[in-house]
């Protein structure tokens, strides 16, 4: 999209519409259809973009856009968003703290990393001292691609005897293919960091399968730093007993859709997929709510640390806002790990039931965004807000989590935390009864080229 003008309206008519565009043809863009807003094919003429990160990366920096215009990107999002940079944003934190005083230790609630090649021999030194099983990350990939573990130094030697690594996910890739260049294909991969972290061997297990949690976080602002965390969210389970010995076999340890739904016992009608509510409650009859919310608030702290990690590094923009997708894995001391965080968490859904939470999700995320300036109308000096003041900590499954410092919760409550408990909806979002199958969003965007095109995809999928 090439920089201009933002988004000009003439009648009052086109006043109360919004103007959306999206490369996406999954539950977002049905959930902005359904508020009534209109798709527009302009560059620059709208009200909302929800974009890929691509473009934010890439053409945001030479774009001029109005005030009121909102974009679903940080400039500079990879900081949180990729493995080795938030590797380093973190390691950067801990040393702060350090500086300052006793340290809080900030490796309690990631998993120890390393990025390589570049930390290769710090990661060999820590693996020899301490052994163990880890696992391999590439840091550009996403639902599982190029993931392995690896127990011995042996595995891995690659990346300390090929010019600093090579791209094992790319070589993996050529084979699926069928694509064997001549003259070797090897020498024709270019090198890749990978981030190496000590593998969590001792998970949590539900009907003796590992899961993970992933939670949506909204941040309107980074300075100051503003944020909310979602009351709902699901746990992804594997579809393989666990067995920790058995460290080849993905379907036992990756709990990524993408690869579970090729397993020959995937369960197309559950998406190997609980949400949150039914995890709390099935968690605290085993071990009680009180420790069960303890764990929560746990999980609360993790997503405020590390979003405080990169608060000073993160170009603070009016314009943008962002939608985090968090994955959590806690083990069995019930102690919470940040395993990693998606700028692009998949909107797509595998199951009807996914398909309205996320609908539902995506109403709230759109609600404090506020494009139509009814959640947060001006404040007259003149009103009593302290009942609205209430309201706004609280935006349908939203909790504000963040604004400035931690917000309080209310003493009277019982519990602790919000998170996983139940969401109270006075009205239904309007929304369309489908569901997709496939779990990448990248397999679903629409041809940019024109919106005649994007709805055609639409309408196939």
């Amino acid at each position: 999209m090439p920089g201009g003008g933002g988004r000009r309206r003439g009648s009052s008519e086109e006043q109360r519409r919004i103007a959306f565009r999206t490369s996406f043809s999954n539950a977002i863009y049905d959930v902005m259809a359904s508020r009534g807003w209109v798709e527009t094919e302009s560059d620059f003429d709208w009200d909302i973009l929800w974009a890929e990160r691509e473009w934010v990366y890439e053409i945001f920096d030479t774009t001029h856009l109005d005030a009121t215009q909102r974009l679903n990107h940080f400039r500079n999002g990879r900081e949180l968003c990729r493995k080795d940079l938030l590797v380093k944003n973190l390691k950067r934190m801990k040393r702060a703290s350090q500086r300052e005083g006793p340290s809080a230790d900030f490796d309690d609630f990631a998993p120890l990393s390393f990025v390589l090649p570049r930390e290769y021999a710090m990661f060999v030194e820590e693996f020899k001292r301490s052994g163990g099983v880890w696992i391999m990350k590439p840091i550009g990939a996403a639902q599982g691609r190029g993931i392995f573990l690896f127990s011995r130094l042996s595995e891995i030697s690659e990346w300390n005897t090929r010019k600093g690594g090579y791209h094992r996910g790319q070589q993996q890739q050529q084979q699926q293919q069928g694509l064997h260049p001549e003259g070797g294909g090897e020498q024709n991969l270019q090198p890749e960091a990978y981030v190496v972290q000590r593998y969590v061997e001792n998970p949590y297990l539900i009907g003796g399968k590992k899961f993970d949690v992933r939670l949506y976080v909204l941040v309107t602002s980074f300075s100051p730093l503003k944020a909310y965390l979602y009351r709902g969210g699901f746990a992804r389970f594997s579809h393989t007993r666990y067995d920790p010995s058995d460290i080849a076999n993905n379907f036992v340890h990756l709990t990524n859709v993408a690869v579970q739904k090729t397993a020959d016992n995937y369960d197309a009608r559950s998406g190997g997929k609980m949400d949150l509510r039914s995890l709390k409650l099935l968690m605290a009859s085993r071990h009680g709510m009180a420790a069960i919310d303890e764990l929560f608030l746990a999980i609360e702290r993790v997503v405020v640390r590390s979003l405080l990690s990169v608060q000073h590094v993160m170009i603070a923009d009016r314009h943008c806002f962002e939608l985090y997708g968090y994955d959590v894995l806690v083990d069995d001391d019930l102690t919470p790990w940040l395993i990693e965080i998606n700028a692009s968490p998949s909107l797509s859904a595998n199951t009807k039931d996914d398909y309205h939470q996320k609908c539902d999700m995506l109403n709230d995320t759109l609600d404090v965004v506020d494009l139509e300036g009814i959640k947060f109308p001006p404040k007259d000096d003149n009103d009593d807000h302290n009942d609205d003041d209430k309201k706004k900590l609280t935006v349908g499954g939203y909790d504000l989590l963040y604004d400035g410092g931690i917000v309080q919760r209310d003493p009277e409550k019982h519990s602790s935390t919000l998170l996983g408990t139940a969401i109270k909806r006075s009205t239904t979002p309007k929304r369309n009864d489908h569901d997709e199958d496939d779990d990448d969003d990248n397999a679903r965007r629409r041809n940019n080229s024109s919106a005649a095109n994007n709805n055609n995809n639409r309408n196939q999928q």
